[in-house]
Formats: C-alpha cells, structure tokens, sequence
C-alpha cells in the first residue's frame, strides 16, 4: 500500500468503523422493538447497512486492500439475513466487519506512522 493508498485507507476504516458501530448499535435497538416498530426498524438498519456497503465498494476501489473483499461479505451476509427476517443474527456478521475493517485501518496507519505522517 503506498502513502496516497494508506491515508485514503485509513479515512475509509474510520468512517466505516463508525458505521458498522451505529449498525451494530441499531440491530440490538431492534431487538428489545414491539411487533409493531420492528420493521420501521429494520428499515432503519436496511438503509444504513446499504450505506456502509457502499462505502466498502469505494473503499475497495480508492485504496485496494484484500480485506475490504473481506469485510464487504460480512456486510452482504449481514443484508442477507436482515432480508430473510433475521435480524437478530445481523449484529454478529456486522461485529466480523468491523474487526476486518479495522485490521485495514491499523495497517494503514502503521503505514502512515513509519511514513512519519501520524
């Protein structure tokens, strides 16, 4: 990865971290909803789900890394099971994102500290 890559990288892993922490935040919420707030719930989820995997495909393209491939099918599996009715699985497949996300963001920023740029 080079300099350009790394900070583009290590935006990316902080902005996705924060997403998937609010996705994973939002799944739990949904648990303790009555029938009735379930699905405007799990809308909720849906939408921001849908944003992070967005985010992942820039990701994937600005700064390649392999685990953004990773991380990106963790978050599929995550709209998967939400999809399927679910949702109380999503948070798990989110967690396993998140740990992938921030292992791109830690070498990243591994890269730019060596390049005495943090």
């Amino acid at each position: 990865m080079n300099r350009n890559e790394s900070i583009k990288a290590f935006s990316q892993s902080e902005k996705l971290k924060a997403g998937l922490i609010w996705a994973s935040q939002i799944a739990e919420a949904c648990k303790t909803l009555t029938e009735s707030e379930k699905p405007g719930g799990e809308k909720i989820l849906k939408i921001l789900i849908g944003m992070i995997a967005s985010e992942i495909h820039i990701a994937k393209k600005a700064a390649p890394h392999d685990i953004w491939s990773e991380a990106e099918k963790d978050v599929h599996t995550a709209q998967v099971m939400l999809n399927s009715g679910v949702a109380h699985d999503v948070g798990y497949h989110l967690t396993q994102a998140l740990s992938k996300v921030t292992t791109v963001g830690q070498q990243s920023m591994g890269k730019l500290v060596e390049d005495g740029l943090l």
